[in-house]
């Protein structure tokens, strides 16, 4: 096999006790803890089927010689916080954003990034062959438990931030959780920093009956109706897995995840002197802008966090992120975090004294529209290769789909990693420019797909 088939942008993602069975968990679990040979954590988020899947997973690393700790249910970057300070990998059950019924495995290396694309192969190499390395029964790993993760986790980003500014501003704010892993975390942290919580979806329940786990504006209309009826200062939401932070004003305003991006790579870039920005290509120009006027530079890779995550630490890179609300402090951990990024916007507000709406105003002024169509994955390189082949008398970016520059703005057109579905997002200096913009990528889709 000279292409991966099981992995996708950041690990494997199926219908739950469908494809992703116990015994498909166990013994890709197994071909993971071949090559890993050492202590790995294993946690996942609140679906219903991850309990299921987190005992197979750890079955399957007992079996190949790992010892085992379960650290239970908690966000992404706490398990990815726990094997960067204490262990040799970790692998996470989750499906982040996707519905209920799906999950996923996610491996991580013992930086707690995301393993590489060399790594992939390999587990998928063992698994498809059969070639597992199962030790003797006198061999077989240990199982113990971390239960004082979450806390030294939450300890850790309330040491990073000026608590006194944030205690002193007594911001009113109201945190979606979305029913996921975020539960365990963000509310108790802001009421700890000196916030006045007001929680929305904040039980754990793999139904996710108050809303969907992606946090889109769509998905987010309660909390928007929330924080215009309580008044609240500020409006937080994460998905599944509470790795990406979405904000609503003040106002009641969705704010897209590249403008709080660009709030927080300003103010890391004040604070430090400048320093190296890592994003992907479907980032917003404002990024670029930003850096320009700070003194930071930025390096853009394909998208995936653990691309991002990957740079940011070959690179000694200060901060970086992804348009969809992911920001990455690669000083705390190396992926997505929810928890410092709210710490840190929320601290941002304290300290300046003004509220989310002006602060974004203060920043470059791009219009980004966000579009999705579905498309079977076994269709996905054919239809990438020719809409490639027809836009390519424009100015256009390869690195990770199709980027298409014109005199207007950009728009991208790329396959999802982790659903069936083509993704096209647009920019633009004015709001009608980006929205024609899109429903161009969408037309090119549409035009191609049956072809």
């Amino acid at each position: 096999m000279n292409k991966k088939s099981l992995f996708g942008t950041f690990g494997v993602r199926r219908k739950a006790n469908h494809v992703l069975t116990p015994e498909f968990a166990s013994k890709l679990a197994t071909a993971y803890g071949n090559l890993v040979k050492g202590y790995v954590a294993v946690g996942g988020d609140t679906r219903t089927s991850t309990p299921m899947l987190k005992h197979a997973v750890i079955s399957g690393l007992l079996s190949s010689g790992c010892n085992v700790i379960d650290l239970g249910i908690l966000p992404t970057p706490a398990v990815q916080f726990a094997v960067r300070n204490y262990y040799d990998g970790g692998v996470i059950i989750t499906a982040s954003h996707n519905p209920p019924q799906d999950n996923g495995i996610k491996f991580v290396d013992t930086d707690g990034i995301g393993i590489p694309a060399e790594m992939e192969k390999k587990i998928e190499d063992i698994f498809f062959s059969d070639n597992l390395d199962r030790i003797s029964w006198d061999q077989i790993g240990g199982l113990e438990s971390n239960p004082n993760i979450i806390e030294e986790y939450i300890e850790d980003v309330i040491s990073r931030i000026d608590q006194k500014s944030i205690r002193n501003a007594k911001l009113k704010v109201i945190v979606d959780c979305g029913n996921g892993a975020a539960c365990f975390t963000t509310p108790y942290l802001l009421r700890r920093l000196g916030c006045e919580v007001t929680t929305l979806n904040c039980q754990p329940d793999g139904f996710f009956p108050g809303r969907n786990p992606e946090p889109t504006k769509d998905n987010l209309k309660d909390l928007i109706k929330a924080v215009k009826t309580i008044g609240a200062d500020l409006g937080i939401a994460h998905d599944g897995d509470a790795d990406r932070t979405i904000c609503i004003d003040e106002m009641g305003n969705f704010v897209f995840g590249d403008k709080t991006f660009a709030l927080v790579e300003k103010n890391m870039l004040i604070e430090n002197g400048g320093g190296l920005i890592v994003t992907t290509v479907a980032t917003s120009s404002a990024i670029y802008d930003i850096a320009a006027n700070y003194g930071g530079e930025v390096l853009a890779t394909k998208v995936g966090d653990l691309v991002v995550a990957r740079e940011l630490k070959n690179r000694n890179g200060l901060f970086g992120g992804e348009e969809n609300g992911g920001l990455i402090f690669p000083d705390f951990v190396y992926g997505r975090d929810a928890a410092l990024a709210t710490a840190k916007i929320v601290e941002i507000m304290s300290r300046d004294g003004k509220p989310l709406s002006r602060l974004i105003r203060e920043l470059p002024v791009y219009h980004s529209q966000k579009r999705k169509v579905e498309c079977p994955d076994d269709l996905k390189v054919k239809l990438m290769d020719k809409i490639i082949d027809v836009t390519r008398d424009y100015k256009v970016d390869t690195k990770d789909g199709v980027k298409i520059f014109t005199e207007e703005g950009w728009v991208i057109i790329r396959p999802s990693g982790t659903e069936p579905i083509f993704r096209c997002f647009s920019e633009a200096k004015n709001e009608e420019d980006a929205e024609r913009m899109a429903e161009w990528g969408v037309s090119l889709i549409l035009e191609h797909l049956n072809l």
